[in-house]
């Protein structure tokens, strides 16, 4: 994107539609994610694919974690078994607001 700022002050639109956050946004505001795009993508600017893929492998990361949210899905896996594990110990009760049942308050 070598005229990223050329195009922005003709107001032209060439290839922001390259970035998936960069897109039109409801209310015009930035996506959740845009700010992890875009530190990528200017870390990769100007150094090629090979070396890019090698020193921007954190931005890229980041980025992912920001649209997928894999880590946040494996770390709560692990905190409910392990709260299902402490249960079936008995160290740990649900309250009972947790519990299913009907609520007793009037």
């Amino acid at each position: 994107m070598p005229f990223w700022d050329l195009q922005r002050q003709l107001g032209i639109d060439m290839d922001r539609w390259l970035l998936r956050q960069s897109a039109t946004q409801p209310y015009g505001m930035a996506g959740a994610c845009h700010a992890f795009e875009r530190e990528w993508v200017e870390c990769g600017h100007g150094l090629g694919q090979t070396r890019a893929r090698r020193e921007c492998q954190p931005e890229y990361e980041d980025f992912m974690e920001c649209m997928h949210r894999t880590k946040l899905a494996q770390r709560l896996k692990k905190i409910l078994e392990q709260r299902d594990k402490m249960i079936k110990e008995g160290k740990y009760t649900l309250p009972e607001y947790h519990k299913g049942e009907k609520d007793t308050r009037p």
